[in-house]
């Protein structure tokens, strides 16, 4: 019998201080109106300053590690989605590892910006599927407010701090019905972050090392792409649009979500939506968001969901999960 990996508890975690629209005004050329007009934030969670990417991937991953009723001997696998990672190496994987006094198994990192959790899942998922993992701790994790230029009001409303972590065991019933994973390259000068270590190192030096997006870009190729993977993914299954009982996308954008939505001819009720008070989180916003919904009983066992997100690179991906 076929080996399938299911998720068994999810956690959540955002930095205490929030920063509001109203407190952005006062920083740089924007009205709450404005942004809540063209993104649906009104607020996020920004990292304290010795805060750091691990201290919020450790929250979730113990909230998740509690709900599954898991212990750290019990984890065989550990793959963190992050853009921010602490260190340049170890991964933060590894100093999650060592922070929940787990030890021997494999560790990773996985940097696909914003489908970051959706990429990290079907890793996970390959794991287990293979026998090569039972208990796997996958996350999404980021400090993105250190890379934002505070200065640059086309980026700096948008992005926010937090973490969110799910615990994936083997079953003989399905629960990862399906990933599908896409990345472009020539795209990436429109959502980027141009300096690193091995490139403009004096910009990381000057701590210059800002994201630098053209918005109206992204906008029309988020869309796009994410309304052809729902096709895909519906296709792969056999499914109809209405066999889907939830949407949980990677919030960035209200009307990236709401294009998406009508995709799936899916009312606007049986969509997660924490944007307005997380903004976009990076690889974090999915997996907080599905942490929010399960948490207040929308999501139950046996419903289907669609995960899917889009991100820097550019790279895009969804899940089928039934929970």
């Amino acid at each position: 019998m076929a080996t399938h990996s299911r998720i068994i508890g999810t956690g959540g975690y955002l930095p205490e201080k929030i920063l509001t629209n109203a407190d952005l005004e006062k920083l740089v050329d924007t009205s709450d109106e404005w942004i809540r007009d063209r993104t649906g934030i009104e607020q996020r969670h920004i990292a304290a300053e010795d805060e750091h990417t691990v201290d919020l991937a450790e929250q979730a991953s113990r909230r998740a590690m509690s709900a599954a009723g898991v212990n750290p001997a019990d984890i065989d696998l550990i793959v963190v989605a992050t853009t921010t990672s602490d260190q340049v190496f170890p991964s933060t994987a590894c100093l999650l590892q060592s922070r929940l006094d787990i030890h021997g198994c494999a560790a990773f990192d996985i940097q696909a910006v914003c489908t970051g959790f959706v990429y990290a899942l079907s890793v996970a998922d390959k794991f287990v599927q293979t026998g090569s993992a039972k208990c796997a701790l996958v996350v999404g994790a980021e400090t993105f407010s250190r890379i934002i230029d505070w200065t640059d009001r086309n980026t700096c409303v948008l992005f926010g701090d937090g973490a969110g972590a799910v615990v994936l065991k083997a079953d003989q019933s399905p629960g990862i019905l399906s990933t599908h994973l896409h990345a472009d390259g020539d795209y990436a000068k429109l959502l980027h972050v141009p300096s690193g270590v091995s490139n403009n190192y004096p910009a990381v030096q000057e701590g210059r090392a800002f994201v630098e997006m053209q918005g109206s870009e992204v906008f029309k190729m988020a869309v796009k792409k994410l309304g052809s993977i729902v096709d895909e993914t519906l296709q792969a299954n056999g499914l109809e649009r209405g066999d889907i009982d939830w949407l949980v996308p990677h919030q960035a954008n209200v009307r990236i979500i709401t294009a998406t939505a009508k995709k799936l001819r899916m009312s606007m009720d049986r969509v997660v939506m924490t944007v307005a008070k997380h903004g976009n989180t990076s690889a974090a916003s999915i997996p907080l968001a599905l942490d929010s919904a399960v948490r207040s009983g929308s999501i139950k066992t046996g419903d289907k969901m669609l995960l899917e997100g889009f991100g820097g690179g550019f790279t895009w991906g969804s899940a089928l999960v039934q929970y």
